[in-house]
């Protein structure tokens, strides 16, 4: 199995949320998660706009992956997930994860709006 770097935006409330989970999975230290979002200095082997605007990873030393390719890297890396990241080897199933993954940033903007103003709003 290929190590897997995973670079995401930390600053994204339901990114955040989604990484923390994969990183509970992470138990054998199979990924590198690196938070573009809060560090300026982060390593960022591509644009760092880019690297905020959709989650990338590499496997290994191959290609930099964005978007649903991106995260069946990493669900291949995990072992409870790495049916679903085998499954996603198929054009069909990584065409609707791509799909459900262009709806998910399309609800993103509004989305982490809310997250941070419930975060900010006393209650």
């Amino acid at each position: 199995m290929k190590h897997v770097t995973v670079w995401y935006d930390g600053s994204c409330p339901l990114c955040a949320r989604e990484i923390a989970v994969m990183k509970r999975l992470n138990r054998r230290g199979a990924v590198d998660f690196v938070n573009v979002g809060d560090q300026e200095s982060a390593s960022c082997p591509i644009d760092r706009r880019a690297l905020l605007e959709r989650l990338h990873a590499r496997e290994g030393e191959g290609p930099i992956l964005s978007g649903a390719p991106a995260f069946a890297a990493m669900w291949r890396a995990l072992p409870l997930l790495r049916p679903l990241g085998l499954a996603a080897r198929s054009p069909f199933v990584l065409r609707v994860l791509e799909a459900l993954y262009l709806r998910f940033l399309r609800l993103r903007p509004p989305s982490m709006a809310l997250l941070k103003a419930r975060a900010i709003t006393p209650g």
